[in-house]
């Protein structure tokens, strides 16, 4: 499922922003810069509705931003989160790939005793931007 809610940034006195969302008692999380804060708070947001979704309980309407009162220095963004899609993400299940290199690459590769699955997943993750 597909979820926007609308959370609140606050700067932190210590440096970074805090984020809480008026609509998910109890979701807030934090970053040392205003984008990490964001990805942070998509984390947050999906993490706090998949376990609602678990535990099978109603989720409130999102507000309206414009009916949110926020202090001075604060600003307000909506956040999205596809819960399906994270899921996804941070599914432990593995699947078997079979793939063609060259044999010279195989030999050097075996020969350092490497281990292929991990150098692909960790090469995928940085061609998909997930690192």
């Amino acid at each position: 499922m597909k979820y926007i809610y609308p959370a609140i940034f606050h700067v932190a006195e210590e440096g970074g922003y805090w984020v809480d969302f008026p609509d998910l008692e109890g979701c807030f999380t934090e970053g040392d810069t205003f984008i990490e804060a964001y990805k942070m708070a998509e984390e947050a947001m999906s993490e706090y509705i998949i376990s609602c979704e678990n535990d099978k309980v109603e989720l409130k309407e999102a507000s309206n931003i414009e009916s949110i009162d926020i202090e001075e220095g604060d600003i307000i963004n909506l956040i999205s989160a596809d819960t399906v899609k994270y899921r996804k993400e941070i599914s432990d299940k593995t699947v078997k790939k079979t793939l063609t290199i060259p044999a010279w690459l195989n030999e050097m590769a075996l020969n350092k005793n490497l281990n292929f699955s991990k150098i692909l997943q960790k090469a995928l993750k940085i061609e998909l931007e997930l690192e």
